[in-house]
């Protein structure tokens, strides 16, 4: 992928200046100037100041040609994440628009979570949301993850991987829905770059070394198209160019399709652009008239889009050299909208943008509407992601009812899948299927162009639990779910209620004392539901494990419980151990002897002393001294976030040091974490490496993510902390290791 030009002001001011009246390019402008005022002294990873993102943020959405406030938005995007700036002074200086487009776009950094994996799913919630509320946040998003990808070589290896990530599983096919193909495939061939990179470069390689071949290959074949259609008179607008093949969708083409590079035939395909749909297919006509087409191999996306208002019309022939050539036809509009999507409906245009059809232009994106729905039928923000991942964003098969209206549903869906999302009504009365014609079982999986008839009765006693076990999208199960709650709700009340009760017993608690009216609204509340009737039927349903519930209702009693063990441990050894009485007796247990750990605990002689296995320091690092509650003194490395707390507080926490800090013995244990491509041999360097450095390899565990990516955990044994930093000096020499570092279990 050729490096992108880094934008300037002066550039962005000149494209926006190109479609835009001068109100417009004022606002923009005053835009630039107070983010550049925000930002004045920050500075970016690479080292460069941090206005430079916001203005390549910005050039990216004037290219779409978008209207004035999205343009500003992407000057403001960070603003609020980033600076002492405040969402109202947006909406004071720029209008509530523009602030309502940096709001659904600033992240959620002020919250805490119990995860970082909770938190990117909620800033994804949140960011889908307002999505639905108004596509350019959205839009703006897009370019802002699209700059962060171009410079993605900043950052550590392990955060490329994990940002790559993101963008493969939740942007690329965000941007894919809405149409938006230009930034699209640029995310894509991003993010493969650092998922895996040995086969990216591989493909650039191979595209490269053949490539003026395939050109020139390209060129003759358009120079007969022309001819063959010279006779249609398609006007004088008509295009005909070759479109290059882009590197991530040959690598899963590879992949899919199990084929080398040396069997993809069309790395370079030809588009035709034209004025009409009538053109279209009188193109269409030509080709196929003067080249045969490959059987199975043509697609009318213009009679049936794609959801995302994809439309243009696909075939294969044998080419003119005889090998197999793909040809796109399109007119104009559909170009625009393929490249831009939805970006193209707001559209600068003659110096306003008309919000009436750009409302309804965005409603034509089923996304939207799937999305608000998803948002209504979830439970929590994990499952509204996981539906969202996996309904939303995910291969599409296209249905038909009989009455031809097309159903879009995700690959794997069934005829329940398609009743639920007809409507909820109709799904919860399906009877049976017909798929064209025949009867089907409910567990019939089913394909593109199938006309499928749901059955239906009024008198039909409703779905089945079996159900659950043969619906794949989440929402049908949501629905099925729902179903059965609203259903069983008052037994379901009861039998949880009994279940806590049980529990409670169990444990040894009195339920007549614990389950007030007052304490079951608070557990109620605590775990986000309206009421503790809510609670129980969800107990009762199966949705909440009773264990959890009765430890929320017994929380306070063992709190108060725990913490007078605490208080009298610590008083009981704080006196067995008291050693700062007299000055001359302190003097003399400094003198004490080491324990069989090469540890001396300062003040304190014949104390059980243990090296910690969560962090295993060894000698030469910087230690502290933990008192454990009848084990003794536990000896942690002073870096280690086990004993943060106690380190803040001062309790318990002991001196302690090396008594050689070169080393007893030669088999201190320290965990190591290796992580690179899985290569071939790769494991056998690694292991080579330390056989080289050491004779105590204690333990080896190793895993490979679906990126081929491999993570090598190692227990070694070493003699202090300069053995054990040269060991791990000489495994970072290794080719395809990114990434060694001691791990704190």
């Amino acid at each position: 992928m050729s490096e992108i030009r880094e934008l300037t002001h002066e550039d962005v001011q000149k494209m926006v200046s190109s479609y835009m009246n001068a109100e417009h390019v004022a606002l923009v402008e005053r835009a630039y100037r107070f983010a550049e005022v925000c930002h004045h002294d920050q500075r970016r990873k690479s080292g460069e100041p941090y206005i430079i993102h916001p203005i390549q943020v910005a050039g990216i959405l004037a290219n779409l040609q978008m209207d004035p406030e999205t343009v500003a938005a992407g000057y403001l995007h960070d603003i609020v994440e980033d600076t002492g700036a405040t969402l109202d002074d947006i909406k004071e200086l720029f209008g509530p628009t523009i602030a309502m487009i940096v709001d659904g776009d600033t992240k959620l950094g002020k919250i805490q979570y119990k995860s970082n994996k909770e938190q990117m799913a909620a800033t994804h919630r949140k960011l889908l949301l307002a999505m639905s509320k108004d596509i350019r946040v959205m839009i703006v998003k897009l370019a802002d993850r699209l700059h962060n990808m171009r410079t993605l070589k900043h950052l550590r290896p392990d955060k490329q991987r994990r940002i790559s990530n993101e963008t493969l599983e939740i942007y690329a096919p965000i941007a894919d829905r809405l149409g938006i193909s230009t930034i699209k495939w640029e995310l894509e061939d991003l993010s493969l770059r650092y998922l895996n990179p040995q086969q990216y470069y591989r493909i650039v390689h191979l595209m490269n070394s053949r490539r003026d071949q395939r050109v020139d290959s390209i060129n003759r074949s358009i120079k007969l198209i022309k001819k063959a259609i010279s006779d249609l008179d398609l006007g004088p607008n008509v295009e005909i160019y070759g479109r290059p093949k882009h590197i991530y969708s040959i690598y899963r083409k590879m992949v899919t399709q199990h084929k080398q590079f040396s069997q993809i035939y069309d790395l370079l395909a030809i588009r035709i652009v034209v004025d009409t749909i009538k053109d279209c297919y009188a193109a269409l006509g030509a080709i196929h008239t003067n080249w045969k087409p490959m059987p199975g191999r043509f697609k009318d996306y213009i009679a049936m889009p794609k959801a995302n208002g994809y439309q243009s019309l696909h075939t294969t022939i044998i080419g003119p050299e005889g090998r197999p050539l793909e040809v796109q036809i399109r007119t104009h509009h559909m170009h625009q909208v393929a490249e831009f999507g939805v970006a193209a409906h707001w559209a600068y245009k003659e110096g306003k943008t008309d919000g009436v059809q750009q409302t309804r232009d965005s409603q034509k994106l089923n996304v939207v509407k799937e999305i608000l729905e998803m948002r209504s039928e979830s439970q929590g923000t994990d499952e509204f992601m996981q539906g969202i991942q996996s309904d939303i964003f995910t291969d599409k098969v296209y249905a038909f009812t009989p009455k031809g209206d097309v159903i879009e549903m995700p690959k794997g869906a069934g005829p329940l899948d398609m009743a639920y999302q007809i409507h909820t009504e109709v799904g919860n009365h399906t009877t049976g299927a017909k798929v064209n014609g025949r009867i089907v079982p409910l567990d019939y999986e089913i394909k593109n162009g199938d006309i499928v008839d749901i059955l239906t009765s009024s008198s039909s006693a409703g779905p089945s639990r079996d159900w659950l076990e043969l619906v794949s999208t989440r929402r049908a199960r949501n629905k099925i779910r729902s179903f059965f709650r609203a259903h069983d709700r008052e037994e379901n009340i009861e039998q949880g209620r009994h279940m806590i009760e049980n529990e409670l017993r169990e444990a040894g608690y009195s339920p007549a004392e614990l389950m007030t009216d007052d304490k079951c609204a608070a557990v109620a509340e605590q775990l986000h539901y309206h009421s503790a009737d809510d609670m129980f039927a969800a107990l009762g349903f199966g949705d909440l494990p009773p264990v959890g519930v009765r430890n929320r209702f017994t929380a306070d009693i063992r709190a108060k419980a725990e913490s007078d063990r605490q208080e009298a441990a610590e008083k009981a050894l704080l006196e067995d151990h008291q050693t700062l009485q007299k000055p001359d007796e302190r003097e003399k247990q400094k003198q004490a002897k080491a324990s069989s750990e090469g540890i001396v605990v300062e003040g304190v002689d014949n104390l059980l002393v243990r090296l910690s296995h969560c962090c295993n320091p060894v000698p030469g690092d910087a230690i502290t001294g933990y008192i454990t509650k009848g084990r003794g003194v536990s000896v942690h490395r002073a870096d280690c976030p086990n004993i943060r707390a106690a380190q803040k507080s001062g309790q318990r926490i002991v001196s302690v040091y090396w008594a050689n800090p070169d080393g007893d013995k030669t088999n201190y244990n320290a965990d190591i974490e290796v992580q690179g491509y899985n290569r071939n041999g790769m494991l056998n360097d690694v292991l080579r490496s330390i056989n080289n450095s050491t004779k105590y390899l204690n333990s080896v565990n190793g895993k490979v993510d679906h990126n081929k990516m491999v993570t090598i955990s190692l227990t070694i044994g070493v003699r202090n902390l300069q053995q054990l930093q040269l060991i791990m000096d000489a495994l970072k020499n290794i080719r395809d290791v990114y990434v060694v570092k001691r791990v704190i279990q």
